[in-house]
């Protein structure tokens, strides 16, 4: 289980790279997640399908990264807490690059935590949980 969410996450992680250079594959970002997903934020818990809406949200929001300036997002950190031999939540470390217009560049650090699960060759994410990002945002001046 560990190894293949580590290499979930270097795949998307290099994903990432892609869709803020411009070159965004939205089949690809969509083939990390499972046929049905939950996330929960300070704004509340959401349940979503691996769908064409899935795929235009994503896409949305790479757009948006890329027009605050993100220029970057790397895993600075990856910790995997085993839930059973198919399911684990793997505790993700990020680390964005920002590019500000008439201002120093900025990094900010923040944590993903990922319900990831193993039933075949590859293991997808079926959830995740997230801070305020748009408060962060907001403190590092970014938007």
């Amino acid at each position: 289980m560990e190894a293949s969410a580590r290499r979930l996450f270097a795949r998307y992680e290099r994903s990432i790279a892609r869709s803020l250079a411009g070159d965004a594959d939205m089949d690809e970002v969509a083939s990390f997640y499972a046929s049905e997903f939950i996330a929960a934020s300070p704004a509340g818990v959401m349940a979503g399908r691996n769908d064409e809406r899935l795929r235009d949200v994503m896409a949305q929001g790479h757009a948006r990264y890329r027009a605050i300036g993100t220029k970057e997002m790397r895993i600075r950190g990856l910790r995997i807490s085993p839930m059973d031999e198919k399911h684990c939540v793997a505790h993700v470390a990020w680390k964005a690059y920002y590019a500000r217009e008439g201002r120093p560049d900025v990094a900010i650090d923040f944590d993903v935590h990922y319900l990831v699960q193993s039933l075949g060759a590859e293991a997808t994410i079926f959830g995740w949980v997230t801070g305020d990002e748009d408060a962060l945002l907001r403190k590092h001046g970014t938007v």
